[in-house]
């Protein structure tokens, strides 16, 4: 369809003109200009003035352009583009079709002013939208300031990563640093990284990685990180130089619907450990934020396979770094089917089984604990109404057998049998309120009330534990008589159509039937540990979540009264979201034997330029850390200032961090607005695959 303000049909060579305000709309591209010929027969066009060409890749802006309508392929002189998140210009621009563009003796940028803060300019750009951007002899300006020359630039625009990184700071124990990597692609499915790092007070450290990710053989890294410490607080005797370094490979592949393999291997070898610090950790030194995850990550093969009702799974699992405490597994085989309804019957049957070779190494020990062991569980449920409650009673039975005990010598099996019964309610009221006092937004409240409880009795196992090697929790089972208890309170109103649970109340606890020996007294049933849950949604832009555990019991001598009936731990946040980057939260920790920690933090736009951040970490008193085997004083234990500046097309953060350990620091970080994922920063975060079967 064309319009315009003078359209003429040349009937001899089958021809449109058209001039004036002309707007030609044709599957799916539009083109206006201000003068155009179209043949109706071979789509060809010939259009002139202010011609600007708009499809689903782009625009492409010129003085003259020729361009098929059919094909959807032309060409156009002295022209500009913009085709998300790219812009640019160029000496001549051809469309090869709906799916490439090449541009040629131009420039382009994320950045869209005429004159851009950064640009590249290349001999040759070819853009495939919505997958990737490749352009060669290229050169790096900042301004007008050239600062690079790159033979070849490629970039797919489905990545979420940048290529380079730039982290400088400064620690206590690194004292100023520059952590750098490089990345790039070698093939569609794999890229590499190269690590090159500066620690002034330990030296340089440098490594190596690769990442694929193929739709057929899965996903996986490798990385190999190495270091010759050169410590400068160390005399005497002690090497003045440490070999450390660290190999590591994860793997994971979806074979199909019902199977999936899962690996990861580490192998670190650490000579500041062997020679020096027995303590010492290379992930706790060098990987930090890895540590904090799992300060002894396992080495493991799994494969997972799901059956119709049921899964199997075969693990290999062996300690490669001899001071970690860990258990091998060589091989761990376990079958699991969920409850399955026996015929027509209204009987419900369940089985766990496993068959695994445990050895558990204990660092700095020549003891092992060594044992073959088949388990398995069996259990009958019966699901039943009884007027208003759902009842689920049901008979369990549990045999272990082990080829040799405590004492090397071989034992019977095991057996512990066990029942209970599962039951749960449900109570609600509707209550017809429709109020906006306080700008609640309430339209109707619903109550719902659910009480549960389950009962479990457990014989006394056939053989003690003391009897067996304790590998897990397996080996530990002795009698029990306990009940588990319930209560949820949920009011649930509806915002905008939507149900929204205004306040979620729930109470968990259990209660220990079998009676317990203290100071060879033997004492009642007691009320174990109570916990608390709560959240509350008053308006959609406030949100308050808290928990706390009370610990219970029926003791009631004065020195069992300090370590129980009191709040052993609670914690609470607060959060604001009162606008577009207009956020506010406080929050506190606190536990009875150890921290009472006040958080605080918010972030505010000053104006569309402007945004501000602040977050603070307060201890209100003195304790001992368990976890870093230090004592912790009251006063401020973290102050981090953000001032964030938007540039246009970048973003920059301006960020000093105070911490009472003396890792301080300041910090710039930069990000392209077009790709906020990607940022030259202090982040070391690397996400690794969870570990488990199930997917």
């Amino acid at each position: 369809m064309i319009n315009a303000d003078k359209v003429e049909y040349l009937s001899d060579s089958k021809d449109v003109s058209a001039e004036g305000n002309v707007v030609i709309n044709y599957k799916g591209s539009r083109l206006t200009c201000s003068k155009i010929i179209v043949n109706t027969l071979t789509k060809d066009g010939e259009a002139q003035g202010k011609v600007r060409l708009e499809d689903a890749q782009g625009v492409i802006e010129g003085e003259k352009l020729s361009y098929n309508f059919q094909t959807k392929s032309g060409f156009i002189d002295q022209a500009q583009f913009r085709m998300a998140p790219y812009f640019g210009r160029a000496r001549h621009i051809e469309k090869v079709n709906d799916a490439q563009i090449a541009a040629f003796r131009g420039y382009f940028s994320t950045c869209s002013l005429d004159r851009p803060h950064f640009r590249i300019t290349a001999r040759k750009l070819e853009m495939f939208p919505k997958s990737k951007i490749e352009s060669s002899d290229d050169i790096l300006f900042l301004g007008s300031v050239p600062v690079i020359c790159l033979p070849h630039f490629s970039r797919s625009l489905t990545d979420e990563q940048t290529h380079f990184q730039a982290t400088p700071g400064k620690r206590k124990d690194w004292g100023p640093y520059i952590l750098s990597n490089y990345r790039f692609n070698l093939t569609p499915e794999l890229n590499s990284r190269v690590y090159l790092d500066y620690r002034n007070k330990l030296g340089f450290a440098e490594g190596f990685g690769f990442n694929q990710n193929s739709p057929d053989f899965g996903r996986g890294d490798f990385k190999f990180y190495y270091t010759k410490e050169k410590p400068d607080n160390l005399s005497g005797t002690i090497p003045n130089q440490f070999e450390r370094y660290m190999a590591r490979f994860r793997y994971q592949w979806n074979i199909d619907k019902q199977t999936n393999i899962m690996s990861e291997y580490y192998k670190i070898t650490d000579q500041r450990r062997k020679k020096y610090d027995p303590t010492a950790s290379f992930l706790k030194d060098y990987f930090y934020r890895e540590f904090e995850k799992d300060s002894e990550p396992l080495s493991y093969i799994q494969i997972h396979h799901n059956f119709a009702y049921s899964s199997l799974d075969l693990l290999f699992q062996d300690r490669t770094n001899h001071w970690f405490s860990q258990i091998n597994k060589l091989p761990e085989l376990k079958y699991s089917m969920p409850s399955l309804q026996i015929g027509e019957t209204p009987l419900y049957f369940e089985n766990s089984s496993s068959l695994a070779n445990f050895n558990q190494s204990v660092p700095s020990s020549n003891t092992d604990l060594t044992v073959a062991r088949f388990d398995t569980l069996n259990k009958v449920s019966i699901p039943l109404r009884v007027l208003f409650v759902q009842l689920t009673p049901f008979a369990q039975s549990e045999q272990t057998a082990y080829d040799k005990g405590a004492n090397g010598k071989a034992l019977p099996v095991r057996t512990i049998f066990s029942y209970g019964a599962d039951a749960s309610t449900k109570f609600y009221r509707i209550f017809d309120i429709k109020t906006n006092l306080f700008k609640l937004d309430i339209d109707k409240l619903r109550h719902i009330i659910t009480p549960t409880i389950g009962y479990t009795y457990s014989h006394t196992p056939t053989i003690p534990a003391s009897n067996l090697k304790q590998i897990d929790s397996v080996d530990a089972l002795t009698s029990s008589n306990s009940a588990t208890l319930g209560l949820s309170n949920k009011l649930q109103t509806k915002r905008n159509g939507i149900s929204v649970d205004v306040v979620d109340f729930l109470i968990t606890s259990a209660y220990n039937f079998k009676p317990n020996i203290v100071s060879g007294n033997k004492m009642g049933g007691s009320l174990q540990d109570v916990v608390f849950n709560l959240k509350l949604i008053p308006y959609s832009w406030m949100r308050i979540e808290g928990d706390a555990t009370y610990k219970h019991s029926g003791i009631s001598t004065d020195a069992d009264y300090d370590n129980f009936n009191h709040f052993a731990k609670a914690n609470y946040n607060i959060d604001f979201d009162i606008g577009r980057d207009k956020t506010f939260g406080v929050g506190q920790r606190y536990e009875r034997m150890g921290g009472n920690e006040l958080t605080w933090n918010f972030t505010w736009r000053l104006n569309p330029k402007w945004k501000v951040g602040y977050y603070q970490k307060y201890n209100l008193r003195d304790y001992w850390s368990t976890t870093d085997s230090q004592s912790v004083s009251t006063g401020s234990l973290e102050q981090q200032f953000t001032l964030s500046r938007d540039m246009h097309c970048w973003e920059m953060d301006f960020t000093v961090d105070n911490k009472k350990n003396g890792n301080s620091g300041i910090y710039f970080v930069f990000r392209i607005k077009a790709f906020p994922e990607n940022e030259f920063g202090f982040d070391q975060v690397y996400r690794r695959p969870k570990s488990g079967t199930q997917q």
